[in-house]
Parts: structure tokens; sequence; C-alpha cells
């Protein structure tokens, strides 16, 4: 039997963040986005790495999809910054319309390198938004680094649940701890009249915490505007601060900083009491 992987040491880099979903299409990539300007906006050094090596969506919805990254002379590549936040992805090296015909070596690869070969500097929080599902890139990431905790992303429907037991399950198998989940796209408020409406049946967030003990970190409501902003590459919770949908971000980014915090000061002092003998 194989030993485990080595784990790498980031320097500076105080917690990894890991954002997962058990499926497509649950707005991950929108709330890895927002979370890190947030968690910039409340005053952390934050970097955001798009680890969606076959699906980048990061360098459009950051606006920074025109740069080139250049190596230093360490070899280093030097990250765009955008809204206070140091961004990395494949999107930087292949065209739009181009596919990543890679196989699992290969993400492996670049995943370790956007870890590693990247000049990140000091950050509190590297925050890695994962692809779909449970495969190499998750492994790559938890496997490579330490990772401090995990943010499943779901939609209200309940049915939704049998795909994020999945991404559940492999973190924990992995020895990650689950900081929570977040309900995106919860309801639809009409700019009209402001009357609330369920778009989607509900009751997923609740079944996760009820039979997983899985905390709900927020719900995000369905906004257009989120849509919009992450289009023109301007992340909803720098762009419309006053919005809903900013606000709720905003708040779910305090409660996982917070979590983080916990379980820093909880590490620290077993490690001070197991020091003490």
């Amino acid at each position: 039997m194989r030993p485990p992987p080595r784990k790498v040491e980031l320097a500076g880099v105080k917690n990894v963040l890991a954002v997962g979903s058990g499926k497509g299409g649950v707005g991950k990539s929108t709330l890895a986005c927002n979370l890190a300007v947030s968690l910039a906006l409340d005053g952390a050094k934050v970097g955001l790495l798009d680890a969606d090596i076959h699906g980048p969506n990061v360098p459009q919805m950051m606006g920074i999809a025109k740069y080139a990254p250049e190596a230093g002379p360490d070899e280093k590549l030097e990250p765009p910054t955008a809204f206070g936040v140091k961004a990395m992805s494949m999107g930087f090296f292949v065209g739009s319309d181009d596919p990543v015909i890679w196989r699992g070596p290969m993400v492996h690869g670049a995943v370790v390198r956007f870890l590693t070969g990247i000049r990140w500097g000091e950050l509190d929080h590297l925050v890695v938004d994962l692809p779909p599902g449970t495969g190499d890139a998750q492994l790559s990431l938890c496997q490579s680094v330490a990772v401090a905790g995990a943010i499943l992303v779901t939609t209200p429907q309940s049915i939704a649940l049998s795909d994020v037991r999945k991404a559940l399950s492999m973190f924990k198998n992995l020895g990650v701890p689950v900081l929570g989940a977040v309900e995106n796209m919860a309801e639809f408020a009409c700019p009209h009249c402001g009357k609330t409406s369920r778009v989607f049946s509900h009751g997923g967030a609740k079944l996760l915490r009820e039979k997983f003990g899985v905390a709900t970190l927020g719900s995000v409501p369905l906004d257009p505007l989120v849509c919009e902003t992450g289009e023109a590459g301007e992340p909803v919770s720098a762009s419309r601060p006053d919005s809903a949908a900013a606000k709720a971000l905003r708040g779910i980014a305090r409660q996982v900083a917070s979590r983080l915090a916990a379980a820093a000061s909880k590490r620290a002092g077993a490690e001070l009491r197991k020091a003490q003998g």
C-alpha cells in the first residue's frame, strides 16, 4: 500500500478554504468569487485559486480575463489583483473557446503548480473554487495541502441533497472539516413589488442540517444582479453592496471567517496542552 502524498507548506498562507459542490450549475464559482471579495472587503488578505481546470470562470467573473501571467526570476507567476483579491486560473493560459483536454495527472500537476508556483505572498485566506463533483482536482487539493475547511454550495431543492452528500462524504474521507453549506438561489425577490417567491422546491439545506449536522452558513436570493455583475466582471458584493444578495454574501463571509478563527483557536489550544504534557 502506497503512503499518502506528503503535503506541502504554503508559506504565508494561513487558511486554505475549499468551495465545492456535488453538481454543476449551483453557483459555486459565483459564491467563491463573492466570498473572496467579501473577505477582502472586511480587511483580510485574500487569494482566489480557480481549480476548475476544464471550465475556468474566475477570470471573467473578476474582470481580469485579459491578464497574461509572467514568471519572475524564481519561476513563480505573479497573480493579478482585482477587488483586493489575488487570483490565478487556467483561463489565463487558454483561449475562451479552447478546450483543456487533459487526463488526471495533468490536472494534478496544474493544481499543484497553482498552489506552489504562484507568488501569493502573505494571505489570511486562499479560497479555492473547485470543479463540480468529486474528481481529480478535489483529490489533488486535499492531498497536496492542509485544507482548513470546506464550504458546500447547494440549491434549495431537496433532490439536490443526493449530489451534495457525495461532496460531503468526499471531504470527510479526506479529513477536511466542512464548515457548512450555502443555499444559493433560495428565493426570488421581485424588483418591482418587493414580494418574494420560491422558484424551486425547498428543504435541501434543512435536510443537510438535520440528517448530517451540516450548518447552514446562509442563503443567497435568486437575483438577476448576481448574474449580471458576474458576467460583467464586477462581483455583486463589491459593485452592488446595498443589494440583498450582496448583504447575504457578506454575512456568509463573516460566518466563514468566524468559524475558521474558532477552529484555529481550538487547534492552538490543543497543541499547547500537548506541549505542556
